[in-house]
């Protein structure tokens, strides 16, 4: 098993615009080509910051998936459009690797 956590730098006061976009529009595309999402995640203590994580069954499932989904005409041309108007920088993307008693499994 696979982890993606992600956390992204927001354009100031775009954190409203960027979860309806994400929770209405990227996750349910992402989860509609097989990835899935265990969380959506916004700050408390930062207003421009938002984490998110995925799942993968391994590495093969995630070259997959982000081929699905990124080389898609849907996410080229609908999707990563509108990503710079709200996203200042993506500043973390880590893999992790459950342990053995974690309760991610």
């Amino acid at each position: 098993m696979l982890f993606e956590f992600r956390h992204y730098k927001l354009q100031d006061d775009k954190r409203d615009d960027w979860v309806t976009f994400m929770e209405g529009t990227i996750i349910p595309f992402q989860q509609s080509q097989g990835m899935v999402v265990l969380g959506s995640f916004i700050d408390e203590e930062d207003p421009n910051s938002y984490h998110w994580i995925r799942r993968f069954r391994d590495e093969s499932e995630r070259e997959a998936q982000y081929a699905a989904v990124y080389e898609s005409d849907t996410w080229k041309n609908e999707i990563a459009p509108k990503i710079p108007e709200m996203i200042d920088k993506v500043v973390v993307v880590r893999r992790l690797i459950p342990t053995e008693h974690s309760g991610l499994q």
